[in-house]
């Protein structure tokens, strides 16, 4: 795998994702924002399309060719500097391929650790990003974030680490936020089998506690 940055958000880096593979693809073409991603060998790179797979990939609307997509990625992430606080890194969107979600190669948090350390290098104090779904809030705690005791008005929860220090296996908030999605309606089966799983647990190992495994 290769870890890139394409881009700070003054560079306006676009990327054209398959949206057939993954999540938020369109607001990789949009300026303002940075980009980096994670990029795999041919191995890795998504398979052609057979028989076997969805009927979604193997369609494509009128005048787009599979093409027209990079064809290497594994993950992307696209972030700016924080509104009310430029000294934060604002993390905007986040996306691994659908088939590569959930296999233990822990591709997400990999590409925030990533962002982390040039984010540092770019002389940011602070990282940040809003999730809505345990999955995501679970997958963060592995780069060394922890829950704010903050939402958004679209009733994300808001996580964040000060970049200038060690990632630290933080206890702070991680049932709480957990609790948070609990008390939420329209959860789907998965979100709350894995709630549950997780009660009274302690937040995952660092992400580079578990690569030493």
């Amino acid at each position: 795998m290769e870890f890139a940055l394409l881009g700070w958000a003054e560079a306006d880096p676009t990327l054209r994702l398959d949206y057939r593979r993954f999540s938020y693809a369109g607001k990789f073409v949009t300026a303002g924002t940075g980009v980096a991603v994670i990029r795999g060998d041919a191995a890795e790179r998504a398979t052609e399309t057979t028989d076997s797979e969805p009927e979604s990939l193997a369609s494509l609307p009128d005048g787009v060719e599979a093409s027209d997509f990079a064809d290497d990625i594994l993950a992307a992430i696209t972030f700016s500097p924080d509104r009310t606080d430029p000294s934060t890194l604002k993390i905007r969107y986040l996306t691994v391929r659908d088939d590569l979600r959930g296999d233990g190669q822990q591709l997400g948090p990999q590409l925030v650790a990533f962002l982390t350390s040039r984010a540092a290098a770019a002389g940011y104090d602070r990282i940040a990003i809003a999730v809505n779904n345990a999955f995501s809030y679970h997958a963060l705690y592995k780069a060394g974030f922890s829950y704010t005791d903050r939402e958004t008005g679209l009733a994300e929860l808001v996580l964040d680490r000060p970049i200038d220090e060690p990632a630290v296996a933080s206890q702070s908030g991680y049932q709480r936020g957990l609790d948070v999605f609990r008390e939420r309606e329209g959860l789907s089966t998965a979100e709350t089998e894995f709630l549950a799983e997780h009660g009274d647990v302690a937040p995952p190992m660092l992400l580079s506690a578990v690569d030493d495994q």
